[in-house]
């Protein structure tokens, strides 16, 4: 038995089923934009061999650890490294053992899929994953990766990835991209500026963080002045780098738009580590604006990823650091969260506000009305809890009749798990292609326009609206 069913995620009813078929097959083979992720671009310039089945698979991927993790499963014996940088010495060997004993676990889940594709198209495995052949798959695996075919930049070009967007914090130096521009290998790798380290108070060691802004920028960032101005450095730096987009990761959506003296004194205040949560949530809304502005004046594309409360569980953060499956979504209030921001720049057609969510209530309620009529905003896709098969029908169900489809950015898989790349874009394929087809099917679209419609959402919308 395949181990892919060549007809998953198309709609039950034959006829229906049918065409989303004949509008998948042509997208399928469209080249990926890739405009927001975390993959590390160490991977791309220097091109060394993955080093093993758990270290691709596994232990990078908060996906699949926090649901062994769920059922009792220890980090460390999942080979997750701690807070410190070490690691813990497990034979990887055993830790795909462990994966593979549990990947039940996975039934059912958007993990699954992903998974299963990447075993079956990329390593040509054939079989599902079970203890029982955990060995044979890992020696399969782990044989491949040991060749040139299975480097990064092979399969960066294997994937037909023809743009890639990484995320790095306003104080990276950026040394992975320039040794990515130096080498000369064409592969399309660019940087997203992530400045939550020097805009959010209570990020750890904010001030020390500024203070590196201001030297890497060579702006004076103990003035309010100065700190604005090494924010446009560092940002024209990251342009450099083929930057097209911003990304900020804030608790809430909140965006305030202070008198300038105001501004001033709260930012002396977040230096000082005298901020209240209430001040240092006001000092994140306001940043928002600010960041609206630049982007006015660079034709940065800026993105907002709201309502994570992230590190959920305090033992779990001292012990092993974030992004370790302990982000929780929470409710996001938009309407009103959003007000100064638009009030101040939501009419300009110069700009592009590109607004994600982990509360699905938000979807029919706020977001599509606000993208609706807004020059400046698009809805994000599905996001890391939603993006899944079901999480994606319900966004085109709850978004389109109010937002359309243009003021949607088609996919973005928003993943570190290089391999699960292709296999995203081939369920946001198969799922719009099904929409699609529904609608065609209860006379909602022309069978001539779902075809364009497919190849904008695969591609064409994404390719756009990052400036791709």
């Amino acid at each position: 038995m395949a181990l892919l069913n060549d007809d998953r995620l198309f709609p039950a009813d034959p006829s229906v089923r049918t065409r989303a078929r004949a509008l998948y097959e042509g997208v399928r083979d469209l080249p990926i934009i890739s405009p927001h992720g975390h993959t590390d671009p160490r991977w791309f310039a220097e091109n060394g061999a993955f080093a093993n089945p758990a270290a691709l698979f596994v232990t990078p991927d908060h996906y699949v650890f926090r649901m062994l993790h769920s059922q009792g499963v220890s980090l460390d014996a999942l080979g997750v490294p701690r807070a410190d940088g070490t690691a813990p010495d497990v034979d990887p060997r055993s830790v795909w053992q462990l994966f593979a004993d549990h990947y039940h676990l996975l039934r059912g889940t958007p993990s699954r899929l992903w998974l299963d594709h990447a075993f079956s198209t990329v390593f040509d495995v054939q079989e599902r994953l079970s203890k029982d052949n955990a060995s044979a798959i890992y020696d399969q695996i782990d044989a491949a990766l040991k060749t040139d075919a299975f480097r990064p930049r092979a399969l960066f070009e294997r994937f037909k990835i023809e743009a890639i967007s990484t995320t790095e914090s306003a104080i990276d130096d950026l040394r992975w991209h320039r040794m990515i521009r130096d080498s000369g290998w064409a592969g399309r790798v660019v940087t997203a500026y992530r400045p939550d380290a020097v805009i959010d108070p209570e990020y750890p060691g904010f001030a020390d963080n500024v203070a590196i802004l201001g030297q890497m920028s060579g702006e004076d960032t103990t003035t309010w002045i100065g700190y604005l101005a090494a924010h446009r450095n560092r940002r024209a730096y990251f342009k450099g780098f083929g930057a097209t987009s911003t990304d900020h990761g804030h608790p809430t959506a909140r965006t305030e738009d202070l008198p300038q003296d105001v501004a001033a004194a709260l930012f002396d205040k977040a230096l000082g580590g005298k901020c209240t949560a209430e001040e240092a949530d006001a000092f994140r809304g306001h940043m928002l604006t600010e960041m609206a502005r630049m982007s006015l004046d660079d034709s940065l594309v800026m993105q907002i990823h709201p309502g994570s409360f992230r590190n959920h569980s305090d033992r779990i953060f001292t012990g092993f650091g974030r992004d370790k499956g302990y982000d929780i979504p929470t409710r996001t209030d938009y309407v009103h969260a959003l007000k100064p921001l638009l009030d101040a720049v939501g009419h300009r057609t110069d700009l592009t506000v590109i607004l994600f969510t982990l509360d699905e209530s938000a979807y029919a309620r706020e977001l599509a009305p606000l993208a609706g009529v807004y020059p400046c905003l698009r809805l994000g896709p599905p996001w890391w809890f939603h993006d899944s098969p079901e999480g994606m029908m319900r966004f085109r169900q709850m978004t389109t009749e109010t937002a359309g489809f243009y003021n949607t950015v088609g996919f973005n898989d928003d993943t570190r798990a290089f391999c699960s790349i292709p296999a995203r874009h081939d369920v946001a394929r198969r799922v719009d292609c099904a929409f699609l087809a529904n609608l065609v099917a209860t006379g909602r679209l022309d069978a001539d326009e779902a075809p364009e419609l497919a190849h904008e959402l695969a591609y064409g919308l994404a390719k756009r609206a990052y400036r791709l």
